[in-house]
């Protein structure tokens, strides 16, 4: 881990209640080698896990920019997205979520192979919870829970 965002660090009342025993977690990368190794640290560390293979598919799973059905799909305990992904980068989805009046509490982690600190720095200040290094391995997953841990709270 690199660093934890700034911000209120709360989380929203709705998404404490929702936080089952198992958290759900969106994951989204364009590398299936990389989205298939968070998924399974993430399963094994007891989380719900849905898979993006890109930041357009996440947009529309989370129902982004349709007011009408914004926020309808609130189970979603935390999101992982890479930063680097054709499209749209997950810096600008960490844009798109943070704009939402619904998802904007959602916790969000950028993570990238690539140790750019202006990014990290950009990715941080635009209220990502946390930046990782590429691969995750199961010492990062458990800062993704401790995070997951303080919505309940």
């Amino acid at each position: 881990m690199l660093g934890s965002g700034g911000g209120s660090g709360s989380c929203s009342k709705d998404m404490a209640v929702e936080l089952g025993d198992e958290p759900h977690v969106l994951v989204v990368d364009d590398s299936l080698i990389d989205r298939k190794l968070v998924e399974r640290l993430l399963k094994n560390s007891s989380c719900k896990v849905t898979t993006a293979e890109n930041a357009l598919r996440a947009v529309n799973y989370l129902r982004l920019g349709n007011d009408t059905l914004e926020g309808t799909v609130s189970e979603v305990n935390m999101i992982i997205t890479d930063y680097c992904m054709p499209g749209m980068t997950g810096y600008e989805l960490l844009k798109k979520i943070k704009e939402s009046s619904v998802l904007k509490e959602v916790p969000v982690v950028i993570m990238s192979s690539e140790n750019i600190p202006t990014r990290i720095n950009q990715c941080l200040e635009e209220g990502a919870k946390m930046f990782m290094l590429k691969p995750l391995k199961r010492s990062d997953v458990k800062q993704l829970k401790w995070h997951l841990m303080k919505c309940r709270s």
